[in-house]
C-alpha cells in the first residue's frame, strides 16, 4: 500500500498537493492507471487510480471509500516536556505515531530546559509517521502548553502523572483499566516540581512509576505509548 495524505478528499475527483505529488511522481515513479491510497487523517481511507500523473499536481479518481479505518477503542493523550536536545523529542513523536497516538502534548514544566518547538516541523513528522505505519487517523499535535493550564483541562478518561520519586506511586501496570481512555503526564530531565506533583494530584491524576530503572524523558514517553497500547 503506498498511502498519501490529503485534507480535501470528498469529491471523487482529487488532486495531491505538489510535494505529494512530486513524492509519487517523482520518487515512486507511478503512471496513469496506477494504484495508491490517500487519508485525510480523519479516519477516511480513499483506494485510488492515478488519472493524471503530474508531478505538481497529481489527479486520482476514488474507487473504494473506507470510513473509521483503523478507528481504535481508546484514545491515548501524552503530555511530555520537551527534551533539551530536540532531535530527541522529534523522534519520540515520530514512534509515538507509528505505535498509536491520538494526542500529544508538551508541556512546560518547572524544570524544563525547552519551551519551544517548531509547529510546522512537528506537524511534518506526524503525517510522514501516519504515511510511514499506514494508519488513517492523524494525531493532534498540540503546541507548548503550560502545566498548570493542561491538569486543568477536562479529560473522560484515566489520568496519570509519572515520576522518579516518592512515596505512594503505584506500577502503571497496576494502575490502569483497559480499556479506557488514558492522558499520561511525562515530565523533563529533572523531573517534575514537588509543586507540581501537588497540582496534579489535586486535579485527580494518579501517581505511577514506570519501574525501577530511571528512563530518559522521551525514553519514558515511548515505554508508556508501548504499555497502554499493548494493554488495550
Amino acid at each position: 500500500m503506498q498511502l498519501f495524505f490529503s485534507e480535501d478528499i470528498e469529491s471523487d475527483i482529487c488532486t495531491l498537493n505538489e510535494e505529494e505529488s512530486r513524492h509519487c511522481v517523482k520518487v515512486l515513479r507511478m503512471t496513469a492507471g496506477d494504484e495508491l491510497y490517500i487519508t485525510d487523517g480523519r479516519g477516511t481511507l480513499c483506494r485510488c487510480s492515478i488519472v493524471d500523473a503530474n508531478p505538481r499536481g497529481c489527479t486520482v479518481a476514488v474507487v473504494e471509500r473506507t470510513d473509521g479505518y483503523g478507528r481504535r477503542p481508546f484514545r491515548l493523550h501524552i503530555a511530555v516536556a520537551p527534551t533539551k536536545n530536540t532531535a530527541r523529542m522529534e523522534w519520540f513523536v515520530e514512534k509515538a505515531v507509528e505505535m498509536g497516538v491520538d494526542e500529544i502534548t508538551p508541556i512546560v514544566c518547572d524544570h524544563s530546559e525547552r519551551c519551544i518547538l517548531k509547529q510546522e516541523r512537528m506537524d511534518k513528522i506526524v503525517v510522514s509517521a501516519v504515511k510511514q505505519s499506514l494508519k488513517a487517523y492523524r494525531p493532534v499535535m498540540n503546541p507548548p502548553t503550560p502545566f498548570k493550564e493542561l491538569v486543568a483541562q477536562p479529560f473522560d478518561g484515566q489520568k496519570f502523572i509519572a515520576y522518579c520519586d516518592g512515596e505512594h506511586r503505584t506500577p502503571l501496570r497496576e494502575a490502569y483499566k483497559a480499556p479506557s481512555n488514558a492522558l499520561i503526564l511525562i515530565g523533563p530531565e529533572g523531573d517534575f516540581s514537588p509543586a507540581e506533583v501537588e497540582q496534579a494530584l489535586a486535579a485527580g491524576f494518579t501517581p505511577v512509576t514506570l519501574g525501577e530503572c530511571r528512563l530518559r524523558t522521551e525514553t519514558a514517553a515511548l515505554a508508556a505509548t508501548a504499555f497502554f497500547n499493548l494493554s488495550n
